[in-house]
C-alpha cells in the first residue's frame, strides 16, 4: 500500500520522465502523476461494501461507477443500461482537478466539492479518504471492454430488482401448479432493501394501475460455489413463504426457478427508471417519487439446496 501524496512529494522537484545514467547505461524513470491513475481506467467500480466511516458522501454512495475523463465527472447511477448510456461512462454529474500532492477534488453540481487523499492499494486499486471526515470509499478500476458486468449485476442484485415500477411475468415453464402461478407482477421498492409487493392484475396492465394485491419482505442470500445464482425468499405478510434461485439473464430479464414446484418463471421489467443527479430521474416508461442510495449488504451463503 502507498500513498500517492508522499509519491508526488518525491517526484516533485523533477519532470514528469527523467533520466538517469548508471554505469554509462540510461535508466528511465516513469513518473505517474495522480491524473494519470484516475484517469488511467474507463470505469471505477464503487465497492460500497468496503466503505468505512460514519459520514456520507451522496453521490458515491450513489454511484455504481465513476469515471475522470479531461477534469468531467461521470457517474452510472444506474444498473440497466450500463454500459450503453454515456458511451459506458455513465451521465455527466461534474468536474474534478488533481493536485500533485496527491489530493482529488470532486465539484458535483447538486452535492457540492469533496476533496479526497487517494491511496493507491494496487495497480487497479484506489482508496478515496474524504479529508473532512473519517469516512473512505474503495474504486476498482476496469477499462470498459474488461468490465465485469456480471459481476456488478449480481453483487448489487437488490438495486437491480429496484429499477423497474414492475416485474411482470412473461414465462412459465414445467413443474406443478401452486399458488404463485396467480401471481402476474413484482416489485421491489427502493425505500429499502427488504419490500416487495405482489399483483395478481392481467398481464398487460399499465404499470401505473397496478393493484398491488400483496406485501412482504424479502431476502435475498449468496449460494456457495455459484456467483452467477442468488436465493430470493418471499414472506408474506399473511404468512406464506415462497423460495427461489434467482438468475439474470440480461438487464431487462430474470429468471426464477420456485423450490418446491419446480417451476421456472421468467419475469421482464417494466416502468425502467433512471436515476440521474443526486434524486432526479428522468422518466422513460414511469416514475417512482423516491430518491437512493445504496447501503452496505451483508448476505448470507448458503449451500445449493437442489441442482437442476
Amino acid at each position: 500500500m502507498k500513498t500517492l501524496k508522499l509519491l508526488f512529494a518525491l517526484f516533485l522537484s523533477v519532470s514528469i520522465t527523467s533520466c538517469v545514467v548508471v554505469n554509462d547505461e540510461p535508466i528511465v524513470d516513469n513518473f505517474v502523476s495522480l491524473e494519470e491513475v484516475v484517469g488511467g481506467y474507463d470505469l471505477w467500480y464503487v465497492d460500497f461494501h468496503r466503505t468505512t466511516g460514519n459520514a456520507e458522501i451522496p453521490y458515491l454512495s450513489k454511484a455504481f461507477t465513476v469515471s475522470f475523463f479531461n477534469g468531467d465527472l461521470y457517474a452510472n447511477n444506474n444498473i440497466v443500461d450500463i454500459g450503453i448510456t454515456g458511451n459506458g461512462l455513465g451521465i455527466h454529474v461534474g468536474s474534478y482537478r488533481t493536485f500533485v500532492d496527491g489530493v482529488l477534488e470532486t465539484r458535483h453540481d447538486l452535492d457540492g466539492s469533496y476533496s479526497f487523499e487517494v491511496i493507491q492499494i494496487s495497480a487497479n486499486e484506489i482508496r478515496l479518504n474524504d479529508l473532512q471526515s473519517n469516512t473512505s470509499y474503495f474504486l476498482v478500476g476496469y477499462q470498459r471492454n474488461n468490465f465485469d458486468y456480471d459481476m456488478l449485476f449480481y453483487d448489487n442484485i437488490e438495486y437491480f430488482l429496484q429499477e423497474y415500477v414492475a416485474w411482470e411475468r412473461t414465462g412459465a415453464a414445467n413443474g406443478t401448479p401452486n399458488p404463485f402461478d396467480s401471481e402476474h407482477f413484482l416489485q421491489f421498492t427502493p425505500e429499502n432493501i427488504t419490500t416487495f409487493y405482489s399483483s395478481q392484475d392481467n398481464f398487460g396492465t399499465n404499470v401505473d394501475l397496478i393493484n398491488w394485491d400483496y406485501v412482504g419482505s424479502y431476502k435475498v442470500e449468496d449460494i456457495q460455489d455459484y456467483d452467477d445464482l442468488k436465493f430470493l425468499t418471499l414472506y408474506y405478510d399473511g404468512g406464506d413463504t415462497e423460495e427461489f434461485e434467482l438468475s439474470v439473464i440480461n438487464d431487462g430479464t430474470i429468471e426464477l426457478f420456485h423450490l418446491s414446484s419446480n417451476t421456472t418463471y421468467v419475469f421482464t421489467g417494466r416502468g425502467f427508471i433512471l436515476y440521474k443527479k443526486g434524486d432526479s430521474k428522468v422518466k422513460k416508461e414511469a416514475v417512482r417519487n423516491s430518491g437512493r442510495k445504496r447501503t452496505k449488504i451483508k448476505r448470507n451463503k448458503i449451500i445449493r439446496r437442489v441442482l437442476k
